[in-house]
């Protein structure tokens, strides 16, 4: 799997659309995450309303990069009818993971950008989206085509490998 050693954050995209079925295997290929007692907590808002990305890039000075995005995707957390609400943000960790893997696959850019567990960030990003009920804001992922071009730094580091 090339996409592990080839992501990097994207965070100034061109100005063209991302095609509906590139989102779509994007959502695919996050909802084939592991998740705890396969409890899937997830739910995901694809925005594509500029006056929306607006205010999704207004969550945090790190966020500003969204605002030329012709998408991103929102990942919320459901916050009823989970079984082990601990694992909640590991679930959504792993789905956002295998987000960036199939953006940078579809020959996209993207960046994950924290919401959770900031309560100032989830609040502006939910407020965004119009407050839905039952979901709390996990991360903002701004997608698009990279108008930047950079390697993947080497993170290999044997030192910390320990064998027993």
């Amino acid at each position: 799997m090339n996409e592990i050693f080839t992501r990097v954050s994207i965070r100034q995209f061109e100005d063209r659309p991302v095609e509906p079925e590139k989102l779509t295997q994007i959502l695919k290929a996050a909802m084939q995450a592991p998740s705890a007692g396969n409890q899937q907590p997830w739910e995901f808002y694809v925005v594509t309303d500029r006056e929306k990305i607006r205010a999704l890039s207004e969550i945090s000075p790190y966020a500003r990069c969204a605002k030329n995005a012709p998408a991103v995707i929102v990942p919320c957390r459901r916050t009823e009818g989970l079984r082990w609400n601990e694992t909640v943000l590991l679930d959504l960790s792993c789905a956002v993971e295998n987000m960036l893997l199939e953006i940078t696959s579809l020959g996209l850019g993207g960046v994950w950008l924290c919401a959770a567990p900031l309560e100032d960030r989830m609040t502006k990003a939910e407020a965004a989206l119009g407050n839905p009920a039952g979901l709390r804001a996990f991360a903002v992922i701004p997608v698009g085509y990279p108008a930047e071009t950079r390697p993947q730094q080497d993170r290999f580091d044997e030192s910390r490998i320990h064998y027993l």
